[in-house]
């Protein structure tokens, strides 16, 4: 069996109610990955795993028959940024030498989410 290899790491954000967010990250659950809100307000995430998101059960284990809510997460995370604060969590990974490696980022900013990943190349202009 092939075990996923992943590193996930986020920017610090500042976020505007610390006592929300924490709250706001104890009802998701992050796998093995790591959480902190600072008393100063400040975000991060990071870890040995991929960053997918789950809601917490009442045990707090993941709610896997919910399925993944990372977006949602990310959503309500982008109300309580302070102005002019970007988030930005990346996750970099393999398995093995199989195809395709893992790789994306999430940036959240000015009240949206954006997703990058490897699954659409551009082309490369002369």
């Amino acid at each position: 069996m092939a075990t996923l290899q992943a590193a996930t790491t986020s920017t610090g954000a500042i976020v505007s109610d610390p006592r929300t967010v924490r709250e706001l990250c104890e009802n998701y659950c992050f796998g093995t990955l790591n959480w902190e809100v600072t008393e100063d307000g400040e975000l991060t995430i990071w870890g040995y795993d991929d960053f997918e998101v789950y809601e917490a059960r009442e045990n707090s284990l993941p709610d896997y028959e919910g399925g993944i809510v990372t977006h949602e997460f990310l959503r309500e995370l982008a109300d309580h940024l302070e102005a002019d604060e970007e988030f930005d969590i990346q996750t970099a990974g393999f398995t093995k030498c199989r195809f395709p490696v893992l790789a994306k980022r999430y940036v959240v900013r000015d009240g949206e989410v954006l997703h990058a990943d490897l699954s659409s190349p551009d082309p490369i202009d002369e």
